[in-house]
């Protein structure tokens, strides 16, 4: 099987093409080799073949280099961030939504039938919600960057109903604990509040501890991505997107999970900055799902914000807090 990955030098393409490489296999089939393109090259990872490139998927002609190798399946990561997509109209609709268009377009030009796991979001939703979000609940995003993916699960339902590729959209919640240094995603103080103290250094945190949220680990986003790609989309009918498993916690409970992993040093690292920029587009996101539907399928997050911790202290810390 030939895999395409793009987006593949963000963290979690990074994450999931190290998997890729280690098992050489998904659901069963080999995994023969493997392409990888971002806006910057991706490294190769060891023991697989590789064609490494830096690419803009946004660029006219670009999708269609990429696919010209007509690869088995898709990985479809690449995206700019709610934040950035959020300060930056134009940017934000030429790669998360141009971008994914010219992709669809140029696997349709092609004549194959790849299958195609598309990451999109949480934020495809907006207030006011239920108590708990199930995969009925109307999309009426409230940033551009929610409805740049809400479009994209739209498009990739099409797509998919006129048998133009095998598409499965999976709704990340907040990747926590994101390793490395921070980005410009509205919801990474999420991980800068934990990262940041577990290595002895000061966080900022922009909201108040009442804030409640949905997160999986990047260990578990990689697990639904895999799962996705082995997944029988006969099973999903009509409805092409589902929102992934998560957990759901306020910040306060953030920090006393912190509190128990590291201790009371690890939290007076932390440090009360109001931002009422970041609090006004958080305030718009949603806050707890029901994702039995995703369980029903076979999809699995972590039950705990110290189990969420914990994967962070086994895949980035050596398995140790310093």
């Amino acid at each position: 099987m030939h895999v395409l990955v793009i987006g593949a030098a963000g963290m979690i393409g990074r994450k999931l093409v190290a998997r890729i490489a280690a098992d050489r296999a998904i659901g069963g089939r080999a995994v023969e080799r493997v392409s990888l393109v971002d806006v910057v090259a991706p490294e190769a990872p060891a023991g697989i073949p590789a064609e490494c490139r830096a690419a803009d998927l946004s660029l006219p002609g670009e999708a269609a280099r990429m696919v010209a190798a007509r690869p088995d399946l898709i990985f479809h990561l690449a995206a700019i961030v709610s934040g950035e997509a959020e300060a930056d109209f134009e940017k934000g609709y030429r790669i998360n939504l141009d971008g994914t268009r010219f992709l669809f377009e140029a696997i349709r030009a092609a004549g194959t039938t790849p299958k195609l796991v598309f990451t999109s979001s949480i934020a495809v939703f907006g207030a006011p919600f239920p108590d708990a979000i199930n995969d009925e609940f109307h999309t009426t995003p409230l940033t551009s960057y929610g409805t740049q993916k809400a479009i994209g699960e739209l498009l990739l339902s099409d797509y998919s109903r006129r048998g133009l590729f095998d598409g499965i959209g999976i709704r990340l919640p907040t990747i926590c604990i994101r390793p490395g240094a921070p980005n410009k995603a509205a919801s990474g103080f999420f991980s800068s509040i934990l990262r940041e103290p577990l290595a002895g250094k000061e966080a900022v945190l922009p909201v108040p501890d009442t804030v409640l949220h949905w997160h999986a680990s990047p260990r578990a986003a990689v697990g639904f991505l895999l799962h996705a790609a082995a997944l029988d989309t006969a099973r999903l009918g009509a409805r092409r997107n589902l929102t992934m498993p998560g957990l759901a916690a306020t910040v306060a409970e953030q920090i006393e999970a912190l509190r128990r992993v590291a201790g009371d040093k690890a939290v007076a690292l932390i440090r009360r900055e109001p931002d009422e920029t970041v609090a006004r587009i958080v305030s718009g996101w949603p806050r707890k799902f029901d994702a039995s539907r995703a369980e029903g399928l076979g999809f699995r997050a972590e039950r705990s914000f110290d189990d969420i911790i914990r994967v962070h202290v086994e895949d980035e810390l050596g398995g140790r807090v310093p």
